[in-house]
């Protein structure tokens, strides 16, 4: 399953997800930078992919339509350091 990083989750998540073997994109990849809650979760569905998000309304918005999927991860600490770069 792939797995969608939202606009608030940074760019860089995305690289490193993937250089550790995981099937990620980043919203601003696939043109959803500035896309609506529910055109991400929209894409998500299409594409079979879970979204990581920090916001808190992705889970009303799929409750609400009634579909079962897409699953949301919502992160709530922000600001957290990746690995760094050593060299």
């Amino acid at each position: 399953m792939k797995v969608v990083l939202d606009q608030g989750v940074p760019r860089r998540a995305a690289a490193v997800l993937r250089e550790a073997g995981v099937d990620t994109i980043h919203v601003s990849e696939v043109g959803l930078a500035s896309a609506s809650d529910v055109d991400v979760i929209a894409w998500c569905r299409a594409n079979d992919a879970l979204v990581v998000t920090l916001d808190a309304d992705f889970h009303a918005h799929i409750a609400l339509s009634g579909a079962a999927a897409p699953s949301a991860i919502r992160l709530r600490i922000q600001a957290q350091k990746g690995p760094r770069s050593v060299g």
